[in-house]
């Protein structure tokens, strides 16, 4: 058995196991009964796709496809340039990145580390819920994905002319569900830095590279996408506002230029930007879409999570006619569609005026928050940048140190290491906006509804403070 830790080369497989079958199946038919017989333990490094390709007198896109089955069974985990490795049987509930950003279940004086919206800001449900039909029937189940008032609401509503809409599970779901459309193993895909940590766990799930470009106030820098674009990824995912975790918004000249930096780069003409709107209805910043100056290259996600409910877990995805027909197809071989009572009840909440008002409020009452807090902790020394929607992130002597003094303090933030898609400033395209070696906490500020200069000293002081043995 070769044991965790150690790397295997490509002569040592065909050593293990036939691999008279040469098809995609075939490997990785071969390579899973190692794994799953025990011959290759968890944490065992495998040779590289092109390694193997040239041991079994195969292309690397053969390899490329049974690595990329493999790896959607769970067998398989790409490290990005550490490599590809044998995964641990089980990995829990939840993915590596996200079991960063769990916060445990012990209650706290002040919960600010998990990024969701404040309930108390959430349209009230009852009057749309009177309104929806009493039994959860529907005509057909081969019926187009959304239903027909809520596309046109939503079609109205989009920032940029789009010509297929459908409805899904969540943003995260639009992401996922768009992502396995274009992604193959090996394939580079450029995203924020720092970003969304569940975008790095799907591409690690995809055996795709994650290529992180560095980003400012205004989102991703351009001098820095074009860098990263040299690689040749094949898609780029983007949060056009509120960006999670530093809360910046991309303004519409800043959209511009960034489809200007794709255009004019090699092969820009075939990426495709995901764009992730999660916020968009609580954001301050206007719509903004690179879909106004790429038209046919974005996919524009918009999630109902933070102004609606999370547990309606609702977002609607547009996009070229070609893409979005192959994202309802494959999902009517899964879920099928979202339940078209929740959309109903959507619809509703996007038409009535009392909702409507509603999360206008909320949007109203987060930016008060953002701009309280915000300016508390700059006049206390802390340098965070103005933010959109519910978080902020807060520069820290030690991550790990403003960790603990918060928590004596009775308040819980999101460690900010799991959003970082490089491990420094170097890896990240363009360099990094922010100074080399800095470590950060995201900070919910949507959920401060009253005494900001509290708060606002607990943070301070925490991020100014180094425990001993701490980072």
């Amino acid at each position: 058995m070769v044991r965790s830790g150690f790397r295997v080369d490509a002569s040592d497989l065909t050593s293990l196991a036939p691999f008279d079958d040469t098809t995609p199946k075939g490997i990785a038919g071969d390579l899973a009964r190692l794994v799953t017989g025990g011959e290759l333990a968890a944490g065992v490094r495998l040779p590289t796709v092109r390694e193997l390709a040239t041991e079994l007198g195969v292309s690397p896109a053969t390899v490329s496809q049974a690595w990329q089955a493999l790896a959607g069974a769970g067998l398989i985990e790409s490290r990005g340039r550490a490599g590809s490795f044998v995964r641990e049987a089980s990995a829990g509930r939840l993915a590596l990145r996200m079991r960063g950003m769990a916060a445990p279940d012990d209650p706290v004086r002040l919960d600010l580390s998990r990024g969701t919206p404040d309930p108390l800001l959430l349209p009230a449900l009852a009057p749309a819920l009177s309104r929806v039909s009493t039994r959860a029937e529907t005509g057909s189940y081969q019926s187009v994905p959304v239903i027909p008032a809520l596309a046109t609401v939503l079609a109205h509503s989009w920032p940029a002319p789009v010509e297929h809409i459908m409805v899904v599970d969540g943003a995260l779901d639009a992401v996922s569900r768009t992502l396995e459309q274009l992604v193959r193993f090996g394939d580079r895909v450029v995203v924020e830095h720092p970003g969304f940590p569940p975008f790095l766990d799907l591409l690690d799930v995809l055996g795709a590279v994650a290529v992180p470009v560095a980003i400012d106030e205004h989102g991703m820098i351009p001098d820095a996408l074009a860098v990263a674009l040299l690689s040749g990824p094949v898609a780029a995912l983007v949060q056009p506002r509120a960006q999670n975790p530093t809360g910046a918004s991309m303004s519409p000249d800043r959209a511009e230029t960034l489809a200007g930096v794709i255009r004019t780069a090699e092969r820009g003409d075939a990426l495709v930007v995901i764009e992730d709107d999660h916020s968009g209805m609580i954001s301050t910043e206007g719509d903004v879409t690179l879909g106004n100056w790429l038209p046919g290259q974005v996919v524009h996600v918009r999630s109902f999570s933070k102004s609606h409910g999370p547990d309606l877990r609702i977002a609607a995805v547009g996009g070229p006619p070609e893409l979005i027909d192959r994202i309802a197809a494959r999902r009517m071989l899964g879920p099928g569609w979202t339940s078209r009572m929740l959309q109903t009840i959507l619809l509703d909440l996007l038409t009535d005026g009392a909702s409507l008002d509603a999360v206008a409020e909320a949007r109203r009452q987060y930016f008060s928050r953002q701009r309280a807090l915000g300016d508390a902790l700059r006049v206390r020394g802390v340098a965070v940048a103005p933010a959109d929607g519910v978080n902020l992130w807060m520069p820290v002597l030690s991550e790990r140190s403003a960790l603990v003094q918060l928590a004596a303090a009775g308040i819980r933030v999101a460690a900010g290491s799991p959003f970082l898609a490089a491990a420094n400033g170097a890896d990240a395209a363009g360099g990094m906006r922010f100074r080399p070696g800095a470590e950060f906490v995201r900070v919910t500020v949507g959920m401060v509804r009253d005494g900001v200069d509290e708060v606002a000293d607990a943070l301070a002081t925490a991020a100014q403070h180094v425990v001993a043995g701490g980072y």
